[in-house]
């Protein structure tokens, strides 16, 4: 039995067989987890955005086209690297697609040396860009915590503003300031103002929701 563990997960979309019957060999071959799917739609349906993987997906398919799956993932700011499949027509278009942050695009037929070291080109990416979606997705759950109000004063504190100042700011008396800055601290798990500023600057995935 082969113990030997998984490098990394493959989406392979393609809305040829044979494409996709290739691709799969030839990634399980070299010990990668592969996973495939006929349509983008298919591939939406089961996509995890939890798991470290990357996106092998032809550019012209029947139904949503792979620049439409793209664009799905960029709205959905998926951290998913991206290459695409082309024919040799279709390298204009997939240039255009790099614009937009495809990682890289492979044309038909596939050379099998460039084909894997693009792919692990590809997860060593998703496992440095899925560090920062966890990290700035945990960032946002902590500032998720934040009232309305408390969010106020952060921005403030975060501005390099005095408790007399915030005070004045929001018409509100500096004991009350300083029960706000208690209870960010608290819900942030910030020990000092230095982890405050870094939870409070640091990078986002999206822009965080305040409960009222």
């Amino acid at each position: 039995m082969n113990m030997t563990p998984k490098k990394g997960t493959v989406y392979v979309v393609d809305d040829d067989e044979a494409v996709r019957d290739s691709l799969q060999w030839l990634l399980e071959g070299k010990d990668y987890r592969v996973r495939c799917f006929e349509s983008a739609e298919a591939f939406l349906a089961r996509y995890d955005p939890r798991e470290v993987a990357c996106l092998i997906v032809d550019i012209r398919m029947n139904g949503m086209t792979g620049l439409e799956l793209q664009d799905r993932l960029l709205e959905r700011k998926s951290p998913l690297p991206i290459v695409f499949i082309t024919g040799h027509g279709d390298v204009p278009m997939a240039v255009n697609t790099m614009k937009k942050g495809a990682l890289d695009f492979i044309q038909k037929p596939f050379n099998e040396d460039e084909l894997l070291g693009t792919v692990e080109r590809m997860l060593d990416h998703a496992r440095e860009a899925f560090a920062d979606h966890q990290q700035a997705a945990s960032r946002d759950a902590l500032l998720s915590k934040l009232t309305g109000r408390e969010a106020l004063v952060l921005e403030r504190i975060v501005a390099g503003r005095l408790n007399k100042q915030i005070a004045d700011d929001l018409g509100i008396s500096i004991k009350t300031v300083e029960a706000h800055r208690a209870n960010i601290m608290e819900k942030l798990n910030a020990n000092t103002v230095a982890d405050l500023l870094k939870i409070a600057l640091g990078p986002t995935s999206a822009t965080p929701k305040v409960s009222a």
